[in-house]
């Protein structure tokens, strides 16, 4: 069953109440999951998604990733286990490798990365073993590339792709195969004026490509950067309808749950953006 969620964007500075003010709107508003990320070095995923799951009483929670760089696996197996049991069957764990200055800037290598999260995972279930959850939860792994989709479906519940074209959802529904979570992330922007709301998702695909891995990936796919038609399929913008295509498309290519990132210049407009939405998206995923 597919549905929508959304993905919040941590360039939009609130205070804990104004946080616990917009989670309880998109509660009420009927969307599925509301997700964060997280820097090495800024808001812990896993306090934040306790403040989340506070606020509300019906949506569940995702970290869109916790950085493996944060905290040891066993930490994070024990932090994920605690949020699990205090919100039974509305917390996702989702992990991932982060960027290679994020290694760097705790001193550690990232030269090989999908080897460090095959270790990282078998950590995390030597001590899932050792102490089992009362109340299990879902793990999926920030993939963009085949080889970290594979150890998504060998070794996770499925994969969270980040800022990744259509077509990228497709190209991992077949590496993933049937019965594994197919989450991506979809930037949106409520702009019908194709100049305007082309610089406004042109500034927020720059920031993306910025790291080599986006880049790449985008490269691999066929885009030239910051071209139109890699900043049209970055960020999907228009009116309401617009946009509901684009979510139609990602259920199409094989998504289960598609995370929408408002362009906003703070939470408060992100969500404004989201009550308009909500009519037709929820439409959409039902």
């Amino acid at each position: 069953m597919t549905s929508v969620g959304v993905w919040l964007y941590g360039g939009h500075p609130a205070t804990a109440e104004v946080e616990r003010e917009q989670l309880a709107r998109l509660d009420a508003l009927g969307y599925a999951s509301v997700w964060m990320g997280e820097t090495v070095g800024g808001r812990d995923a896993f306090a934040r998604s306790a403040v989340f799951l506070g606020a509300t009483g019906r949506i569940t929670v995702g970290t869109g990733i916790a950085n493996v760089w944060s905290r040891p696996a066993v930490t994070a197996q024990a932090a994920a286990r605690t949020v699990a049991e205090a919100h039974p069957g509305r917390f996702v764990l989702g992990l991932g490798v982060g960027h290679p200055f994020q290694a760097a800037s705790l001193g550690q290598s990232f030269a090989k990365p999908l080897r460090g999260m095959r270790e990282y995972l078998s950590r995390m279930d030597e001590e899932a073993a050792a102490n089992p959850p009362a109340a299990p939860f879902p793990r999926v792994l920030a993939a963009i590339g085949p080889r970290m989709l594979e150890l998504s479906r060998d070794a996770a519940d499925g994969a969270h792709p980040f800022a990744m074209p259509v077509r990228h959802t497709a190209f991992a529904r077949e590496i993933l195969g049937p019965g594994k979570l197919l989450i991506p992330h979809q930037s949106v922007l409520l702009e019908t004026d194709p100049e305007v709301a082309r610089a406004k998702a042109r500034s927020s695909a720059s920031q993306i490509l910025r790291a080599e891995a986006y880049a790449r990936a985008w490269r691999e796919f066929g885009y030239d950067e910051m071209s139109d038609r890699l900043v049209d399929a970055a960020v999907a913008w228009g009116d309401e309808e617009a946009i509901a295509r684009r979510v139609r498309e990602q259920f199409d290519a094989g998504a289960d749950q598609v995370l929408i990132s408002p362009t906003a210049t703070d939470l408060p407009g992100a969500v404004d953006q989201l009550a308009r939405l909500a009519p037709v998206l929820l439409g959409v995923a039902a």
